[in-house]
């Protein structure tokens, strides 16, 4: 299954908004419209890795991302993927 079909529910736009002191969420927008959000503690590189992917490939994001050692894996990695993950998890609740 590639993630990259069905253009109508890919990640079009991914928003990182800081809060502080050190908070950090993420808005995912499909480009059907959907919205998202998620919060994690890593800024940067979000929106032009997962950009395009499709919002119902949740669990195959998960195991690209691993497997390709995406941020060098750890925490840092756990903390970004789980992010955007809670922000897809919100879209696809929103569009049953």
């Amino acid at each position: 299954m590639s993630l990259k079909t069905s253009a109508s529910s890919n990640i079009s736009k991914i928003e990182i908004f800081h809060v502080p002191p050190q908070w950090l969420f993420v808005r995912a927008e499909t480009a059907d419209g959907f919205i998202g959000w998620g919060e994690f503690t890593l800024e940067g590189h979000a929106e032009a890795r997962f950009r395009g992917w499709h919002v119902d490939g949740i669990g195959d994001i998960w195991q690209i991302v691993c497997h390709a050692r995406f941020y060098r894996g750890g925490p840092v990695l756990m903390s970004a993927l789980s992010g955007l993950d809670i922000a897809l998890w919100d879209i696809k609740g929103k569009k049953l």
